[in-house]
């Protein structure tokens, strides 16, 4: 059962910083790999936008919801697809969500990358913790595991 787990961002986040990273990425400069993930609203049908940062690991390209259940999470587990963006270059890609026993190593992975961001999101525990840390912060953080559509 999915958890509803959401730490909401604040003004700033929301008003300035996802803007102005959505924005330079979709000028092609992504902020340290960051993309713009577009998926349809689950109620409006409309394409709602918000700027990620995708982790290929061991082959496999992730998006993990650092912040918990989101709305772009909820609209993906119902779309089932969604669009990336960097610069010109759009694609679609298919999501299929991890269960949490899965994502202990990717969520190992993407603090690894991305804690200096995204640290704040994961109550203190960090990429060096232990299996056992992050198993049990897991149902807090969707992870989906995407690809090529």
């Amino acid at each position: 059962m999915p958890t509803t787990h959401y730490l909401a961002p604040g003004l700033l986040t929301r008003r300035l910083m996802n803007p102005l990273v959505a924005g330079l990425t979709r000028l092609g400069l992504p902020l340290a790999g960051s993309a713009v993930l577009g998926v349809r609203g689950r109620t409006s049908g409309e394409v709602r936008t918000t700027p990620v940062n995708p982790l290929t690991f061991e082959g496999t390209r992730y998006l993990v919801a650092a912040r918990g259940t989101t709305q772009w999470v909820r609209n993906l587990r119902v779309a089932g697809e969604a669009r990336l963006t960097v610069g010109r270059r759009t694609e679609t890609v298919r999501a299929t969500e991890l269960p949490d026993a899965a994502k202990v190593p990717v969520l190992r992975a993407y603090l690894r990358a991305w804690a200096w961001e995204v640290g704040a999101f994961f109550e203190g525990v960090g990429a060096d913790a232990s299996d056992e840390e992050l198993a049990a912060i897991a149902p807090r953080h969707p992870v989906f595991a995407i690809e090529t559509a």
